[in-house]
């Protein structure tokens, strides 16, 4: 007797229907035509089952602030300044209205995994993270938090944040994250987040080189930070936009030191298209970090959200799919082999950029997600619709068929 048995799924790209078994939580078969008995059988009519989403960069304490914000220049620096403004307002009960909006739309979006960062600063306080945590325990049943406490505004013109963040690491937070370019001394910046890192044992996840001048960059301060503390494969960096300035020989010898360091990096399309380029009036840069190069070299490359509805990114809803199809179509793919990869961006490599490993195959967890496709190419190329999620063999969310109710 098994508590669940999803039939008539694809696991694979035009793959046969088969069924997965599911008892205690966990995937116990996966096979065709599976005859067994259990306590509830779902017809999957044919959808793509796999291990779900996972957003390696968000801003949950942030999101939804548009209406507290101008958005002039569009700019980088009107952003940090805009957000810097707004947050010190930010008050328990709206960190966490705001919060949870964008997680729920995140899970019926097919998201099983997101890493979040919170501010920590004389502005914030511990306030947003204190609410944060509130959020990874209350939606535990249909997604995994990881919080990373933050420094956006700097930390040597600001030396309290420092102790602040050491509190918050001893507080729940999972990881440290830097901002070197919004610091007047980058390189000290990089060397604090990695002694809290080191004190604390936790993985270190830094905003890099955001700007088009491949010239100016702290990545080297990273790299080589990282190797003297022995870090490879618990750090990543976001945005390096700068990448998308550079011939690809000299974006591909990054890559190779990227991979000797085990660095990981998490593109944002949506809001390095919004700022990118703002000084151009004819052929505007796009600014995103071609990642999917990285990845023929071995780097850890993921696709992630982000920013939505405030200064770094006025428009978005959460969705991995929609953001994997807008990367494909900005980096001009069309291979079968790109368009998979792009898929494993928002999924299984995604996944392993958090230490997680995303399989769908018996004895791994029944976290599973389907997508109205047939398969993982199609599903990037459609912006394939998600139907329903499990975890851990539970049912966390259902979005329905879709019927089209004709005239007679």
């Amino acid at each position: 007797m098994f508590d669940l048995v999803l039939r008539n799924v694809r696991i694979e790209e035009d793959g046969v229907f088969v069924d997965v078994a599911i008892r205690d939580g966990w995937i116990a078969a996966i096979e065709r035509g599976f005859r067994c008995e259990a306590i509830e059988n779902v017809d999957g009519q044919g959808a793509f089952a796999f291990g779900g989403f996972v957003d390696t960069h968000i801003h949950l304490d942030k999101a939804c602030i548009l209406d507290r914000c101008a958005i002039c220049e569009g700019t980088l620096a009107e952003a940090v300044q805009e957000t810097a403004r707004a947050k010190a307002s930010f008050e328990a009960d709206d960190v966490y209205a705001r919060a949870a909006r964008v997680v729920e739309k995140a899970i019926l979006h097919g998201t099983v995994r997101m890493r979040t960062f919170v501010e920590v600063d004389p502005r914030a306080g511990l306030r947003s993270f204190e609410v944060i945590k509130r959020i990874k325990a209350d939606y535990a049943f249909a997604v995994d938090i990881e919080i990373c406490a933050f420094a956006q505004d700097g930390l040597t013109n600001e030396p309290e944040t420092f102790d602040m963040l050491d509190i918050a690491l001893s507080s729940g937070a999972d990881l440290i994250g830097g901002c070197p370019y919004t610091d007047p001394d980058p390189a000290r910046h990089v060397d604090m987040i990695f002694a809290l890192a080191v004190k604390h044992g936790v993985p270190v996840d830094f905003h890099l080189d955001f700007s088009l001048d491949p010239d100016r960059t702290d990545l080297p301060a990273v790299i080589a930070t990282t190797l003297r503390h022995g870090w490879q494969g618990r750090v990543a960096i976001g945005h390096a936009t700068n990448l998308s300035a550079m011939p690809q020989a000299q974006v591909l010898c990054i890559a190779d030191e990227l991979a000797k360091a085990g660095i990981a990096l998490s593109v944002l399309p949506a809001t390095d298209l919004f700022l990118a380029g703002r000084g151009h009036d004819r052929l505007v840069p796009r600014g995103v970090a071609p990642a999917h190069l990285l990845a023929t070299r071995g780097v850890v490359t993921s696709i992630a959200t982000n920013n939505v509805l405030n200064p770094f990114t006025p428009y978005g809803d959460a969705s991995l799919m929609r953001m994997a199809n807008l990367y494909a179509n900005v980096s001009q793919l069309a291979r079968d082999e790109d368009i998979a990869l792009v898929f494993n961006m928002v999924s299984e490599t995604a996944a392993r950029q958090l230490g997680a490993v995303e399989r769908l195959q018996p004895g791994c967890e029944a976290t599973i997600v389907l997508l109205d496709s047939s398969g993982p190419r199609a599903a990037v190329r459609e912006i394939a619709r998600v139907i329903a999620g499990w975890k851990n063999g539970r049912k966390s969310f259902d979005n329905g068929r879709p019927r089209l109710h004709r005239a007679r």
